[in-house]
Order: structure tokens, then sequence, then C-alpha cells
């Protein structure tokens, strides 16, 4: 049994803060680590290197919307040969002289909301003339069919998540007539009641959305994995288009039970990525000493006991991607030594 861990954010983001890794109790993560031989990659979020696995080509956009469309969608529509745009809401707030954008890692919209939001959109649009209608498949992912509006290329969400948006909204040849869309749809929403009420509540206001993840579905892809395991839509979708098993995270790695004990799985441990993105570096350690606790332990255990011919280690985001691959028989190796994780943050 091979076992393939995606682990966002294993290191954080900022280099010029060392001390963060400071008194972290990891002794099964620095073993495995240990015992790896390591490969540097180029630097990429979750999503690309996600559809690079499944043989995925960039079209002008990794083309997320199509294949999410294919978990999100299930029962209601389909994707066809048509093209694709998710459109999430999102809240903008301005700090200092940019437009800083927050995703619903950091705030919550109910299905009704997201259903009254989207009327409203959609109501305006075809008063106008304009085929754009969006398609609220889940409270915070929402969706655009691309019928006439020619497409522009865009930003990933997770490129932008605590990010100004100046510099990442739709650009090339179309890009204007996204802006303009953009900046409309602020305006629509800015003064919708349900926004009023939800600051009145204290919670923050869905004042916008973000287009990303243009494209048509894929013809076909590469199915490296025999079972996945994940709470990623994006990985979700994938296992489903190419046949392969999927399941949902379990809380840890003593009640994961792998539907066979050979073949290739991917396990994705995204606990870290959020707390990365927008600077928590508290829960940034928090979900690291829980990571460590419930899956790299008892994984490291298992590794041991001889259950996996080959563990590989890949962590995304940041500056670099970083690969980290153990055979059954590096475990013999001893005089690889632990090493604080801060030496291979670099």
């Amino acid at each position: 049994m091979n076992l393939h861990l995606l682990v966002p954010a294993l290191f954080w983001p900022e280099a010029s803060l060392p001390e963060i890794y400071r008194d972290l109790p990891l002794p099964a993560l620095e073993n495995l680590l240990a015992r790896s031989l390591c490969k540097d990659d180029e630097s990429q979020e979750t999503e690309p290197w996600l559809c690079r696995a499944f043989g995925v080509p960039k079209q002008q956009d990794w083309p997320v919307a199509p294949i999410t469309l294919q978990a999100d969608g299930a029962g209601k529509i389909e994707a066809g040969d048509d093209y694709w745009l998710r459109a999430d809401p999102v809240h903008l707030r301005i700090e200092r002289d940019q437009i800083v954008l927050a995703d619903s890692r950091v705030f919550r919209i109910s299905p009704e909301e997201a259903d009254q939001f989207t009327g409203l959109l959609n109501r305006h649009f075809a008063e106008n003339n304009q085929e754009i209608t969006f398609l609220p498949l889940q409270p915070d992912r929402w969706y655009l069919r691309i019928m006439k509006t020619p497409p522009a290329e865009t930003c990933l969400l997770s490129e932008v998540a605590n990010q100004g948006i100046n510099e990442r909204l739709a650009f090339g040849p179309n890009s204007m007539i996204w802006r303009g869309l953009f900046n409309e749809i602020q305006m629509l929403l800015h003064e919708h009641p349900l926004n009023q009420s939800r600051e009145a509540r204290g919670e923050l206001a869905v004042n916008s959305t973000w287009f990303w993840g243009g494209g048509i579905r894929p013809k076909s892809l590469v199915c490296p994995y025999t079972h996945v395991v994940s709470n990623d839509i994006l990985a979700e979708s994938l296992a489903l288009m190419c046949g392969s098993g999927h399941a949902l995270l379990p809380a840890d790695a003593a009640t994961w039970h792998p539907p066979v004990t050979s073949g290739e799985h991917l396990v994705v441990l995204d606990a870290l990525l959020g707390k990365a993105q927008y600077g928590d570096a508290y829960g940034w350690r928090e979900s690291l000493k829980e990571l460590e606790r419930n899956w790299f332990a008892p994984l490291w255990a298992l590794a041991k006991q001889g259950m996996f011919d080959q563990l590989t280690l890949t962590a995304v985001h940041g500056s670099r991607t970083r690969n980290f691959v153990m055979k059954r028989g590096d475990l013999r190796k001893f005089w690889r030594r632990a090493k604080p994780l801060s030496v291979y943050a670099g």
C-alpha cells in the first residue's frame, strides 16, 4: 500500500517568523521527514496540484468550476460542454490603500441567504437582458454558466484570501467586462437588507462575489489513486470523475479504515491552510499539534509496523512545494536523525 499525504501550509508562509516553530512537540512528523528523501517542486496552490495529479491541463484558468460541479450539481445539473465559472460569495473590506478579500472560511452563509442574494442578482441581470444566472448549488459555492459573455482569465480564490484584490482582478482581453460585472455586483449587494441584518448581528456582510476557476469539463482524467480521503470538494469531484473511491476525512488515522490495504491512497489534510492564509499563528500551531496527535503519530506507528510500501508527504503553499518520500527500507536508516520542523521550512 502506498499512502500520499497532501498537507497544504505545513510550513508557515512567512520565513521571517522562525519562532513560530519553537517548542512544537512533533516527534512523529519529524521522524517521518528525517527518514524521507526531499525534493523541491515549483510553487503552487492546492487546486493546481490536484489538477496536475489527475492529469487536468490548465485552460485559461484551472477548470475548477466544471469539475466541482460534478459533486455539487449531482442530480441537479450537468456540466456538459458549456463554459462554467465559480462566483463564490465573499466579503470585501477596505484596509489602508487596498481592498482585502475574505472567503467563507471566516463567515457563515445559510442556504436561505444564498438563495436571496442570488435571487436579487438574477432578477437584476434578467431585467437588463444580460444572460447571467447565478446557481447557488452550495451556500458558499455559486456557479455561472457562460453562454455569450466571453470569459476572462482569473485568479484562484485561494490566492486571494486575505489579500488585496487590486492586482488580482480578472485579466486578459475580456477583463473589462468582468471587472464591470464585479463592480455592479458589489453595488447590488452592498445595500441588501440581508447584509444590514448580518452586520446588526455582528456578522460579516456578503458584499461581493469572486469569479474564478473557469473552464470546460475535461474530457479525460488520469486516475493516480485508487482511493481518496478528503473534505476538499475538488479532490472529491476529481475522484468521482475518474471512478476512484472517496470518503470524507475521519477525525484521526485510528478511525481511518482503507477499503483495501493495497493500491494508491491519497489523504488530504488541509486543517492548516486557513490558519496560515489568515495569519492565525496560534491557530496554526494548535492545528499542527492536532495533526501530530491524530494523524502523524498513528501513521508513523503504522509505518514502523510495515503497513506502507511508500509514504509520501507533499507540503504545498508558500514559496515552494516540497515532496518527502519514505520507502519501507528507509525506516531502518536510524542514522537519519530527527530534526526540528524549522530546519525543513528553510
